[in-house]
C-alpha cells in the first residue's frame, strides 16, 4: 500500500482500550502525546487528518465509578455526557504544543443516512479540514439510544472516510490485523497482509470479541472495510499500542489492509450516476462550457428548474438543447432553486432571506 505520507485524506480511529486505561479508567496521556506527534508529522507531508475517537463513555464511567462493562443505556449515556469534556479537553492539549486547533465534531449514524444531515455534516467537515482545524469525530453517545451498540465507531469511521471522499483509512486497535481465526484460541491462526475481496470465507473468519473498554470485534471492521472500499478508500487494520501508531504503521509494522479499486472521487461519481433524478435544472451555454471545465454550477447559469426535489436530492442536468449532460445533487430545494435562478450568488441572501452556498450544485456533487 501507499505509505501514509503519501494519502490525500486520512482518517483514523481510535478505540477507547487506546486511550483509557482498562484498570483505572484514566486517560493514556503519553500515548495519546505519541498520536498527536503523529498527526503533526502528517500535516507536514501535507496529509489532511481527521481523527474518530472513541473513549468518552470509558473516561466518563471511570469520573463517576461505574463498572466498566454491562452499563444501563442511561448509564452509557450520563458517562458520555462526562467523559465527551474530558476527552475534547485531552486532545485540544495534546494538540495545542503543535499548533494545532481540534474541532469536535458530533454525529450519529443517522447524519449520514438522511441525505440533508449528510450533506450538513459534510459541509461542515469540508470547511473545518479547509482551515486546517483537526476534526475530532465522536458518535453523539449523551442521546443516542440503539445506536450505543457493538463497534459504531468502526462503522462510523468508515461512513465519516466515505463522506468526506478519504483515500486511506486506519482502524487503530488492539489487534494487528485480521486473522483467519482469533489468534488467542487458535495458535495455527495467520494474519492477512492485504485482502482485495471480502469473500464468504473471509467473513465466516471473524469473530466478535471486543477487548474490555472496545465495542468492536471483527465482524463490524470487515462491515467498516465494504463501505470503506466501496467508497475508494483502502482501509488497514493495526496494532495502537506504540507511542507513535501511525509512523509505526508507515514503516511496515503489522496490519491488514484492505484495498480498493476505485478513487473515492470515481467512487462517488458511479454512486451519484446510479440515482434516479427527483427534478432538472436546464443550463445556458456558459453554464455547459464551465461544467466541461470541471467547475460547479452556480445559479447563474441555470433558466429553468423542475420538479419537486429537497435538498440533496439527485437532479438532471440538462444543456442548453434539452440533452441531459449528467446528475447532481442540488444544495437548495426546487422552491429555492426556482428563485435564485439566473441570479448571481451574492443575490441569494437578498432573495432567500437567509445567506446560502454559492454553488446550486458543487462539482464533487455531479456525474457528467
Amino acid at each position: 500500500m501507499a505509505p501514509l505520507t503519501k494519502a490525500k485524506r486520512l482518517v483514523v480511529k481510535i478505540g477507547s482500550a487506546l486511550l483509557v486505561d482498562r484498570a483505572s479508567g484514566t486517560l493514556r496521556q503519553d500515548w495519546l502525546n505519541g498520536l498527536a506527534q503523529d498527526v503533526q508529522w502528517l500535516k507536514s507531508h501535507d496529509v489532511q487528518v481527521v481523527l474518530v475517537s472513541s473513549g468518552s463513555i470509558a473516561l466518563g464511567r471511570g469520573v463517576l465509578g461505574l463498572p466498566a462493562h454491562d452499563l444501563a443505556l442511561e448509564q452509557s449515556q450520563a458517562a458520555a455526557a462526562v467523559g465527551q469534556i474530558r476527552l475534547a479537553r485531552a486532545y485540544e492539549a495534546a494538540m495545542a504544543p503543535h499548533g494545532i486547533t481540534t474541532a469536535q465534531v458530533l454525529v450519529t449514524l443517522e447524519d449520514s443516512r438522511d441525505r440533508r444531515r449528510y450533506l450538513n455534516s459534510r459541509a461542515t467537515l469540508e470547511q473545518l479540514i479547509a482551515l486546517g482545524a483537526l476534526p475530532i469525530v465522536n458518535e453523539n453517545d449523551t442521546v443516542a439510544t440503539d445506536e450505543i451498540r457493538f463497534g459504531d465507531n468502526d462503522r462510523l469511521a468508515a461512513q465519516i472516510a466515505a463522506t468526506i471522499g478519504a483515500d486511506q483509512l486506519v482502524l487503530l486497535s488492539d489487534v494487528d490485523g485480521f486473522y483467519s481465526a482469533n489468534p488467542g484460541d487458535d495458535p495455527t491462526a495467520t494474519r492477512y497482509d492485504v485482502i482485495d475481496t471480502i469473500t464468504p470465507q473471509i467473513e465466516a473468519q471473524a469473530g466478535d470479541a471486543g477487548s474490555g473498554l472496545s465495542k468492536g470485534g471483527m465482524k463490524t471492521k470487515l462491515m467498516a472495510a465494504r463501505t470503506a472500499t466501496a467508497a475508494g478508500c483502502a482501509m488497514a487494520i493495526c496494532q495502537g499500542g506504540d507511542m507513535r501508531p501511525l509512523q509505526a504503521l508507515d514503516t511496515g509494522a503489522n496490519a491488514t489492509w484492505f484495498t480498493a479499486t476505485l478513487d473515492p472521487q470515481a467512487a462517488r461519481t458511479r454512486w451519484i450516476a446510479a440515482m434516479k433524478p427527483l427534478g432538472a435544472v436546464t443550463l445556458d451555454a456558459g453554464a455547459a462550457q464551465a461544467l466541461s471545465k470541471g467547475n460547479s454550477l452556480l445559479p447563474a447559469g441555470v433558466h429553468a428548474v423542475s420538479g419537486a426535489f429537497g435538498r440533496g436530492d439527485p437532479v438532471a442536468i440538462i444543456g442548453p438543447d434539452g440533452h441531459q449532460l449528467g446528475l447532481g445533487l442540488s444544495r437548495y430545494t426546487a422552491a429555492e432553486a426556482q428563485r435564485i435562478k439566473g441570479h448571481h450568488s451574492a443575490e441569494i441572501e437578498a432573495l432567500l432571506g437567509y445567506p446560502g452556498r454559492a454553488a446550486l450544485i458543487h462539482r464533487d456533487d455531479m456525474a457528467l
